[in-house]
């Protein structure tokens, strides 16, 4: 019984690394959309974003049978319990990269501002990194190096303050951006969003490992 669980909890993890690799790929893709405007990227996207709700929904499906089936405890448990909480919040996260979509084709050919464009890219990187930052510490177990991501969630947090306040200094300049400043403002939130929940994820890498409920990031508030 011991070695099948073994194996079950190794098929279950493998699967989350799989999950938590595709949305950072999905990221990435919506983050080059935006920067290149290709609406043909974007579209697909869009279209493909059930992918990642099937498998949300099948690695929660696994982990109820493997606790209703295993009764398991201790760091087991938490295991299981961790893939059942972060796999939501890799869900959402991917969820916030097809808003990103949505906003690649509704800006069009719109004029880019290259201060924001270069914030944007930059908030990019930083966020997609992070996706495959918290992906190897979880493998790791490393709740160090989980603990430091939040660090720059809040970097995320600042940038896109900045995206703001650049966004709001175009429009007394120019009235006419008014659509294209609201298009930068929802893509710097929903890369602070994705940030927001990468970070979630590194709570439940801490519980994992200590056994501890933590809040590394309290002032972010994901929606």
């Amino acid at each position: 019984m011991r070695r099948l669980f073994d194996d079950e909890l190794a098929d279950l993890d493998a699967d989350f690394t799989e999950m938590g690799m595709l949305v950072s790929e999905v990221i990435q893709q919506s983050v080059d959309a935006f920067m290149q405007r290709d609406a043909a990227t974007a579209q697909r996207i869009i279209d493909h974003d059930h992918d990642i709700n099937e498998r949300e929904i099948k690695l929660e499906k696994k982990t109820f049978e493997m606790i209703a089936l295993y009764q398991p405890v201790t760091t087991d448990l938490r295991e299981i319990v961790t893939i059942l909480k972060a796999v939501s919040d890799l869900e959402r996260a991917g969820d916030h990269a097809r808003n990103i979509a949505h906003s690649t084709i509704k800006m069009g050919s719109k004029q880019k501002v290259p201060v924001l464009e270069q914030l944007l890219g930059q908030m990019g990187q930083m966020t997609t990194q992070m996706v495959q930052d918290v992906l190897k510490a979880y493998v790791n177990k490393d709740d160090q190096e989980a603990q430091a991501l939040a660090d720059v969630d809040r970097k995320l947090d600042h940038m896109n303050h900045q995206v703001r306040e650049h966004s709001y200094e175009q429009m007394r300049l120019d009235s006419d951006f008014e659509t294209g400043a609201s298009i930068y403002l929802n893509v710097a939130q929903d890369l602070c969003r994705i940030g927001d929940y990468v970070t979630n994820v590194c709570e439940w890498i801490i519980y994992l490992k200590s056994g501890h409920i933590v809040e590394l990031n309290s002032a972010s508030e994901a929606d």
